[in-house]
């Protein structure tokens, strides 16, 4: 194992998160299938902003357990734009943590008091944000069903069907400023 593959893994995670969600547009932002759930943009916010919990949890001050804070935060998201950027940087933040980390540091198991991941490699952070960012993904399939759209296949792109520019994004660059 290698921490490379950590950042393959959620390369894949986010051009799949990236594809299927693509139908979601900005007119989409505030569609909510009921009142008591985030909306789209807030979905997706959501997602980058699990991200940079994990790795908080795992390279930073550890595991902000607010998610009352957490929601409120994402609750502040009101568009589409605002939303994909948040997770194109969370990624990119968390790739580039994987890609600058040594296997042995990953390996360091989180302290036996974490509330999260306690007495466990701290990698495990990785395979985490892909599970939670499938799981979202999930949810915002049924959400662009339930608009009556029909979301792309997240493990490859349709013929005819133009690369996904999401992905192809400067969040590198905003990352490393952050």
């Amino acid at each position: 194992m290698d921490t490379q593959t950590f950042v393959n893994e959620l390369k894949a995670s986010l051009e799949f998160f990236t594809r299927s969600t693509s139908c979601l547009t900005e007119k989409h932002a505030h569609f909510a299938p009921s009142p008591d759930v985030m909306t789209t943009c807030q979905q997706i916010a959501h997602v980058g902003q699990t991200i940079d919990w994990f790795m908080e949890g795992i390279v930073g001050e550890g595991f902000d357990m607010n998610f009352e804070e957490h929601l409120n935060d994402v609750r502040k998201v009101t568009t589409m734009a605002e939303a994909r950027d948040w997770v194109n940087v969370s990624y990119a933040k968390a790739m580039g943590i994987a890609s600058t980390s040594s296997i042995e540091d990953l390996a360091v198991p989180m302290p036996e008091d974490s509330p999260v991941f306690a007495n466990t490699p701290k990698f495990v952070a990785f395979p985490s944000i892909v599970e939670h960012t499938a799981h979202h993904r999930g949810a915002l399939t049924i959400y662009s069903r339930l608009l009556g759209l029909t979301p792309a296949m997240p493990y490859m792109e349709a013929p005819g069907e133009e690369p996904q520019a999401a992905v192809e994004t400067d969040a590198k660059s905003k990352a490393k400023s952050m």
